[in-house]
């Protein structure tokens, strides 16, 4: 634990060899080396307001995103519609449960938990919320971001709609409804939230 935390507290730079100790930055400011000047670390470029818009944006997508139809698929007359919690439990319905629990898992539950996650964490930051409890929630909450990083798995599911939607496009008409508007949205706002953030900024602030 204590060689993670010096990991954690020096970089090294990549031209000359220098060991630098890292420091809190303000948003979007470059860390560059004293002695030749090249580029070390840098901070997020969207600051805490920034990351709290785009969390807002993320939660009023996601409850459309997972419960309108993705899909609507007419064949032979008949007219079917499809969300991704009702694909979900099909999938599991099929025999197939551990499927079905790892798209319930990665495409609802993980991305929900996640923004959740981080908007209690830029809430505490932004209202100085110093208090014992809160101050042990983030730190909760920063130990577990990257699992639910690595389990918030929208693209996968996004690029199966579409092949599923190519796939389909001889047998019966097919017809994307709000749902995969919502859904798309929801993917690229998680993706731009995920990039912006930067657990070790939000760690330097728990610091302070």
């Amino acid at each position: 634990m204590e060689r993670d935390c010096i990991d954690d507290c020096v970089t090294l730079c990549r031209s000359c060899d220098l060991v630098v100790t890292k420091r809190a930055l303000p948003s979007g400011v470059r860390a560059l080396c004293p002695r030749c000047h090249t580029a070390l670390y840098d901070t997020p470029y969207c600051s805490i307001n920034g990351m709290l818009a785009l969390c807002i944006t993320a939660l009023i997508f996601f409850t459309p995103a997972n419960f309108l139809p993705i899909l609507e698929l007419h064949f032979l007359g008949s007219v079917r519609t499809a969300t991704i919690a009702e694909g979900a439990i099909a999938v599991a319905h099929q025999g197939y449960w551990i499927v079905g629990i790892s798209v319930m898992l990665t495409a609802v539950i993980a991305p929900g938990i996640l923004i959740l996650s981080i908007l209690s964490q830029i809430l505490i930051i932004k209202y100085r919320l110093h208090s014992p409890f809160f101050r042990d929630l983030l730190k909760r909450l920063l130990k577990y971001q990257d699992i639910l990083s690595q389990l918030t798995m929208l693209e996968i599911y996004l690029i199966s709609i579409l092949v599923s939607v190519f796939n389909l496009s001889d047998f019966a008409d097919i017809f994307l409804g709000m749902g995969t508007f919502c859904f798309s949205m929801l993917f690229i706002v998680t993706l731009f939230l995920q990039r912006e953030y930067n657990l070790e900024h939000m760690w330097s602030m728990l610091d302070e």
